[in-house]
């Protein structure tokens, strides 16, 4: 499968490192869809990206995170969606969970560029919660959560669920907030948000590659990673080819519909506040559940504009997709497995090794029946 799209023709397509640090099963996965993206674009997969050796304009670029500042477009020459698999935008908080909540009224800390806007916009996709940048605001929201239910502490940068506190009591929310990493905060914020019990998280999506649109819903699983933490374990996609529209023509059940209508809310309101968002690939985690209270409620959790765990998935629809232009519909799911494990006769697999820095792991897609009439 090669040469299938021509307009904005890449020659290269490069991984591009940024802030984030990648652990070697991630390096390995994004390196795999790299070479996926690169066939599809009819170009060639050249690694890691140096600047002294992958000039101009035929290059297409993976980022490990979401790129940051107007500079980073400017030095990499992204333009359009054509040109990255990710998104850009301009201030390093609006990379992360924290647009999803407001600042306290009274609020002691304002990080330049934050929209008010954003959350009377989104305010009917999300859950009750603040999002803080100083520990000194993060006691007083926490407190005022807290006269109504247990409070989730989530530190932005954190993936895949990890480094998440639940605190009931003050004395708990205390030392939550005692540990987190000031500077961090400062610069990327902290969210403080209702807890749910009983919850379902929807994955909400859609990328734009090669001149293909893809949008899909599904669900994610839990897992226990090699150091009995609860993380994230992999995905169940039902992808369409077009965008969120041909979701919506689908017979959803109605906590799937309203996700999606949560997630195209929460991303109009981002391409309305943020000057310069720029994306190619979006993705919304979606819970459902119920509050201390006995109150059903939903809402986006947090936004990815970046490579991540759905994106297995999301490349191999593609592929798909860009083979048979009467396929309209496909189901991929993505699994991560920690520790030894026998893998089903039709697991693609992507890694399966001994990590150094998460233990054995292995992460592999599985494509579910299809034909093209679907």
């Amino acid at each position: 499968m090669s040469g299938l799209y021509t307009s904005n023709a890449k020659s290269e397509v490069v991984l591009l490192s940024t802030h984030k640090t990648l652990a070697t099963h991630e390096v390995a996965v994004h390196s795999a869809l790299g070479a996926q993206i690169a066939r599809l674009l009819g170009a060639t997969f050249s690694g890691l990206y140096d600047p002294t050796l992958h000039k101009g304009a035929g290059l297409y670029f993976i980022p490990s995170d979401t790129l940051i500042g107007k500079d980073a477009s400017e030095i990499l020459s992204i333009r359009s969606v054509d040109d990255f698999f990710g998104g850009l935008i301009q201030h390093p908080f609006m990379a992360t969970k924290a647009i999803s909540h407001p600042l306290l009224k009274d609020a002691t800390t304002t990080p330049k560029g934050w929209s008010e806007r954003f959350f009377e916009d989104a305010a009917d996709s999300v859950l009750r919660g603040f999002t803080v940048f100083n520990l000194g605001d993060a006691h007083r929201a926490g407190k005022q959560l807290l006269t109504q239910g247990p409070v989730r502490i989530k530190p932005v940068l954190a993936t895949a669920g990890r480094g998440q506190i639940v605190a009931r009591t003050e004395t708990e929310l205390d030392a939550a907030i005692k540990a987190q990493d000031a500077a961090e905060v400062q610069e990327w914020g902290l969210v403080l948000e209702e807890d749910l019990s009983d919850v379902i998280t929807y994955s909400v999506g859609q990328i734009e590659v090669a001149g293909i649109v893809i949008s899909y819903h599904g669900t994610q699983s839990l897992t226990q990673d090699n150091n009995g933490e609860t993380v994230y374990g992999g995905s169940e996609l039902c992808l369409v080819r077009g965008d969120y529209n041909e979701l919506l023509k689908l017979g959803l059940d109605a906590d799937v519909r309203k996700s999606v209508s949560q997630a195209m809310s929460y991303e109009k309101a981002a391409f309305d506040c943020f000057p310069g968002f720029l994306a190619s690939r979006r993705n919304y985690d979606i819970a459902h559940g119920t509050n201390s209270r006995g109150q059903v409620c939903s809402g986006v959790l947090e936004q990815s504009w970046r490579i991540g765990g759905a994106s297995p998935a999301e490349i191999q629809a593609l592929e798909a997709f860009a083979a048979d232009p009467g396929l309209n519909r496909i189901s991929v799911s993505t699994h991560e497995i920690y520790g030894e494990t026998t893998l089903p006769a039709d697991a693609n697999v992507l890694y399966e090794g001994d990590d150094p820095d998460v233990g054995f792991i292995t992460k592999f897609t599985q494509v579910q029946p299809h034909d093209g009439t679907q």
